[in-house]
């Protein structure tokens, strides 16, 4: 059997994990693909803050974790769709709601790393990475 590992799911459940323990901030080894889903959670209102620093032989991203007033995390759900045993493709007329409209899906499309509404906007499909409510 085939060692297979998914940096992408890796990041993700490094963002749960951190805010299970009420960590204000995580760091993570870089990549351009996991910069780009933090910075559109950041964007998005999930996360404070995302910094990239050329540490190490790869870089890391630093993320400001975002909890309301009662320390509750605001992302909720944090879910990988896409990966690498069973790869994900939508269509951007099949783009899938998250939470109907409450939640973002992120896409990885032709035009870069975008959210399920930027995809629909601009007509384009791509691999469905994952969901954040």
């Amino acid at each position: 059997m085939a060692n297979v590992n998914d940096s992408i799911a890796d990041f993700l459940t490094q963002i749960r994990n951190a805010q299970m323990a009420k960590h204000a901030e995580v760091t993570v080894p870089g990549s351009k693909l996991k910069f780009e889903i933090a910075r559109i959670l950041s964007d998005e209102g999930y996360l404070s803050d995302v910094e990239w620093s050329d540490e190490g032989p790869q870089g890391q991203l630093r993320i400001e974790i975002r909890y309301d007033k009662d320390e509750v995390p605001i992302i909720q759900g944090l879910e990988r769709v896409s990966r690498p045993s069973r790869r994900v493709y939508v269509a951007s007329d099949e783009i899938p709601d998250v939470l109907n409209g409450l939640g973002v899906s992120i896409l990885s499309t032709s035009h870069g790393v975008v959210t399920g509404d930027q995809a629909e906007a601009a007509n384009v499909g791509g691999e469905y990475v994952c969901r954040v409510y």
